[in-house]
């Protein structure tokens, strides 16, 4: 008994520290990221310093010898509206069933892009999710393919460069579109720019020679923004630099990694691909996968603050008259779990499904996720999905549940032995121990059987939180009623009736509909069984349910849905096993005693 007390006040104080935790550190520092980043941007948009020296294309390399780290023409510390940087330059209209937005002629940027699949709120006539904006802009996000050359090669396209485009025409799925520049040694560009009808860019490039002289050049490539995600951040999604470099492996680097050493080399790496991730959103770079490049993730602060991800390859060497051919990738879009996996098979790209943060367990999670997809499809609701996918997995468990529940009621019967054996051994606890131990033996009694399916659920709850999280298909995805976004808490609050009061709650109330009934199942779970006879074991289930409905008020609505939901299935499924084993269910009795009036002392 002292045993148990002992094991509950461990659960007991383990959660008042995790929600002590929450409240005091997590959310508090949460709101202090946000101001800090909320501050610095607003200080960008004041500074009053130029843009940084000479952005002529024969001066693009760095010190550390990768790609261009300069600014476009026009980026300096003052920023201009949207509207006004994208009149600025001839532009090509890109216009697909997932993107609309344009090419910059101006060094064949992609540097306007939005996604027409996704809007910014659950309202449908929000406006569409803007991904990519000039240099120019305050939230400049842009993607820039190009080459650094030897003195023979002459001026080679860079971030000045003005191309031009043969024809007239938008770029489409079916439309690929043909840019040229040649250059004043008489060396032509011919670059080739067609789309698919989701997110990746295909860039290929032919280069003739027709100079005298034979010429070096060496492609590049960079994604870079000028701010970073406002979104909370969280220790289970990964946000900021991320790459597949090779032999390199896996590469996550955060904002403020490069912001404290301004430049993360990983090294030189052969096939991969690197870029910039946001939770639900990404740019990412492909570039040849038989030639060796190297690679940067980089923090600069040369007129405005701005972070980089950029590959250089090595020189290609052309002699006079030789013409040769590069072919680069370019996703720009939303992180949709089948595209993303349809990329990483059709284009060959390695790894390109880590693009979408699965955890260390995505051996689980991915899988998880695959499930509720199926049921998703079929019935057109994430949250049916979630209700399905928690019976398919309740009878996976159900040969371990039902040996706990077994085992639980096994312990109930022979409940008069142990108090027997209690009562013969008194205080002699190694004779009693080696007198349950043969007890349990004998009535075939595993006294830890019950924990296998607790440890079990706890990789299941936690793969649901991170698909709930991370993917794509769960943001503003709708159940019914009032849950118009199950990767959202539930918007209601107890505390304002449930909007029915014309007031605000703070946010730790918002205790909303889902997590009252996911409250309600924990405590009538708890009352399954009969109420602890040690005073503190009982506070405990008394207040348990409370705490977790306070604590999982914040979680996304979607997992909340999935605790009610399993707490009923284990409900019933008890009240089965405990009713085939003759077990007497103590659910009303304890009810009763609650609510119930209780006899007078004699």
């Amino acid at each position: 008994m002292e045993k148990n007390r002992n094991y509950f006040v461990a659960i007991a104080l383990s959660v008042l520290i995790l929600i002590a935790w929450q409240f005091l550190y997590v959310n508090p520092k949460l709101e202090k990221d946000r101001a800090a980043l909320e501050a610095q941007q607003a200080a960008q948009t004041q500074q009053t310093t130029t843009a940084a020296g000479d952005t002529a294309t024969t001066t693009t390399t760095t010190t550390t010898g990768t790609a261009s780290g300069t600014l476009p023409a026009g980026a300096g510390a003052t920023t201009e509206t949207r509207e006004a940087a994208l009149a600025k330059s001839a532009r090509v209209e890109i216009d697909t069933p997932s993107l609309a937005g344009s090419i910059n002629l101006t060094g064949a940027r992609f540097d306007d892009l939005k996604l027409k699949g996704f809007h910014e709120t659950v309202d449908k006539t929000s406006p569409i999710i803007t991904l990519l904006s000039p240099a120019e802009t305050e939230h400049g996000y842009f993607a820039e393919l190009g080459y650094v050359g030897n003195e023979e090669a002459g001026q080679v396209p860079g971030p000045q460069t003005v191309w031009t485009q043969e024809g007239t025409g938008k770029l489409t799925q079916t439309t690929p579109v043909k840019l040229t520049y040649t250059n004043d040694k008489g060396v032509t560009f011919t670059r080739t720019i067609s789309v698919d009808e989701h997110y990746m860019f295909t860039i290929d490039d032919s280069i003739e020679n027709r100079s005298q002289t034979a010429i070096a050049l060496s492609p590049y490539g960079r994604s870079t923004r000028f701010f970073k995600s406002t979104d909370p951040t969280t220790y289970v999604l990964h946000e900021g630099f991320i790459g597949v470099l090779g032999d390199l492996g896996l590469q996550e680097v955060k904002y403020k990694d490069t912001e404290k050493e301004t430049t993360v080399a990983p090294g030189k790496a052969t096939g991969g691909w690197l870029g910039i991730t946001d939770k639900y959103w990404a740019t990412a770079l492909v570039p040849p996968q038989t030639s060796p490049y190297e690679t940067r993730f980089s923090y600069f602060q040369d007129g405005r603050p701005r972070y980089q991800a950029d590959y250089r390859q090595d020189d290609i060497t052309l002699a006079p008259g030789q013409t040769t051919d590069v072919k680069n990738l370019f996703f720009g879009g939303a992180k949709e779990v089948p595209i993303i996996d349809q990329y990483k098979t059709s284009y060959s790209i390695p790894h390109f499904d880590l693009m979408i943060d699965w955890g260390w367990f995505w051996f689980f999670t991915k899988p998880m996720f695959q499930l509720m997809d199926f049921f998703f499809r079929y019935f057109g609701n994430f949250g049916i999905a979630i209700l399905i996918t928690t019976i398919v997995v309740k009878a996976l468990f159900f040969p371990l549940a039902s040996k706990q529940y077994a085992s639980m009621a096994n312990m109930k019967k022979v409940q008069p032995k142990m108090e027997e054996l209690k009562a013969k051994f008194g205080d002699d606890r190694m004779g009693l121990q080696q007198a349950m131990m043969q007890l349990y033996k004998e009535e075939k009694i595993n006294p830890i059987a019950g924990c296998w399916p607790v440890l079990l659920q706890v990789p299941v709850f936690f793969a649901l939180y991170k698909v709930i999280y991370v993917t794509i298909e769960m943001r503003h995805a709708p159940f019914f009623g009032w849950i118009r976004d199950l990767s959202a808490p539930d918007p209601t609050s107890l505390f304002n009736l449930f909007g029915l009061l014309p007031y605000d709650v703070p946010h730790f109330l918002m205790i909303g509909v889902w997590p009252l009934i996911m409250g309600v199942t924990m405590f009538l779970q708890m009352r399954m069984n009969p109420t602890p006879p040690d005073p503190t074991q009982a506070m405990i289930f008394t207040w348990m349910p409370i705490v977790f409905t306070f604590m999982l008020a914040a979680f996304p609505a979607g997992l909340v849905i999935y605790w009610a939901w399993n707490n009923t299935l284990s409900i019933t499924q008890q009240a089965v096993i405990m009713k085939r084993h003759g077990v007497k269910i103590e659910l009303f009795n304890n009810l009763k005693n609650l609510f119930g009036k209780k006899p007078k002392p004699s």
